[in-house]
């Protein structure tokens, strides 16, 4: 339970960043009733999904494995729902240390009467700040401040997450083709082998796809792929 109440605090603390202004309980100094702020969480809570699947590790691995998929050519096995639950349960793993730091710095000190909403969302702020900063490409967070025409920052830490959101969205994109990529190589030799064989025995009516799966599959399995696959991408977040 507190994994989901962490997802829903890292959702309505992204989708408020670019309107600071704006509290749960209050508009622009005006007070809301209660079942507005209701309203107000529900439309925030319904960026839930979307927060998950791009400010999370879920982005680069989901991709990652679409891509191991297309590789082996083995069509439409695993199926979409195992490969996003697999993607789930591992972005979920490695951003619980993050989640539960954010908890402990910005929800738990607003709860207890520390701190204010606004303060309670910048230290809770900061944990997220450090993640998508480690993995945020440079060129990609100058881009962004160039769009937006926002002064440069003097440190990471002064970046906004209307920032380093959706640069951390463009290098996990750059990185997960990257990886993807690597991954089509041993797959190509032995499509492409396989197809000079087929066509230098005269078997030209025969799908050299049809002979490649098993041994794309033989390979992948004595080289127990699915271990050396999901330990790296998790590894390489940390």
């Amino acid at each position: 339970m507190k994994l989901l109440l962490m997802a829903g605090v890292l959702a309505t603390r992204t989708a408020l960043a670019a309107a600071p202004d704006l509290t749960l309980g209050t508009v622009h100094g005006a007070t809301l009733s209660a079942p507005m702020q209701i309203v107000l969480l529900l439309t925030v809570m319904t960026l839930l999904p979307a927060v998950i699947m791009s400010v999370t590790p879920f982005l680069r691995i989901v991709v990652v494995l679409h891509f191991l998929r297309q590789a082996l050519g083995t069509q439409a096995t695993p199926s979409n729902q195992v490969l996003i639950g697999l993607s789930l349960f591992l972005a979920i793993l490695i951003m619980q240390p993050v989640l539960m730091d954010m908890y402990t710095k910005g929800w738990e000190p607003v709860e207890k009467g520390l701190l204010t909403p606004a303060q309670g969302f910048d230290e809770g702020a900061k944990p997220l700040k450090v993640f998508l900063g480690r993995f945020a490409r440079e060129k990609d967070v100058r881009l962004l401040i160039e769009i937006t025409h926002r002064p440069a920052p003097r440190t990471p830490a002064d970046l906004d997450l209307a920032i380093l959101v959706p640069a951390y969205i463009l290098s996990e994109l750059k990185a997960s083709f990257q990886i993807g990529a690597v991954l089509f190589l041993p797959f190509l030799v032995i499509d492409l082998v396989v197809a000079s064989v087929t066509l230098s025995a005269g078997m030209i009516q025969l799908p050299p796809v049809m002979l490649s799966a098993p041994f794309k599959l033989l390979l992948f399995v004595l080289a127990d792929g699915w271990n050396l696959v999901i330990g790296s991408l998790v590894k390489s977040f940390y």
